[in-house]
């Protein structure tokens, strides 16, 4: 059966998009337990290498959640195309967390803290989700003031994953 390409790049950009809210909460997630627990004692390169590989491993969870979620759904091994596009989607979320390695670099040549590295990765990861539900948002036919709402409530739970991973690691 032949697919629609306007369908699957619809489905693409959502998946994108889906991987890059998970990187985003998950790279949140290990920036706020790295600050909270003696980022004075933490290097740049402990600090980046600890993101870095949680992102990485995330990312191949989902890589191959989607080749058995493939396997189980269509009962096939994954086309050559299909692994092409599920890596670029799977691994395409890692740009993610450039900018939070991007400040930790800045530790390491001592421009900043470990510490003000981690503060500006938190500030520059929740933009970042707000950001990818601005996207997502942006193309769906709705009032200002809703799309406002629809922002508001990602900015809320953003906030929220902020504020129990401070509770878990205070």
């Amino acid at each position: 059966m032949r697919k629609n390409p306007a369908t699957d790049s619809a489905e693409h950009r959502a998946e994108a998009l889906k991987e890059r809210v998970y990187v985003t909460f998950t790279s949140l997630a290990v920036v706020l337990a790295m600050q909270s627990h003696s980022a004075e004692e933490l290097s740049a390169g402990e600090a980046a290498s600890t993101l870095s590989i949680t992102v990485f491993g995330t990312l191949l969870a989902v890589f191959v959640a989607d080749v058995v979620s493939h396997l189980a759904v269509h009962a096939t091994v994954p086309t050559a195309t299909e692994i092409r596009r599920m890596a670029a989607v799977s691994f395409g979320a890692f740009a993610t967390a450039v900018l939070p390695l991007l400040f930790i670099g800045f530790a390491a040549l001592d421009r900043w803290s470990v510490d003000a590295a981690l503060r500006a990765s938190t500030i520059a990861l929740t933009i970042s989700l707000i950001a990818i539900g601005f996207l997502a948002a942006r193309r769906v036919k709705m009032a200002w003031w809703q799309r406002l709402v629809v922002l508001g409530a990602e900015f809320a739970v953003g906030a929220a994953v902020v504020g129990l991973e401070l509770l878990a690691h205070g």
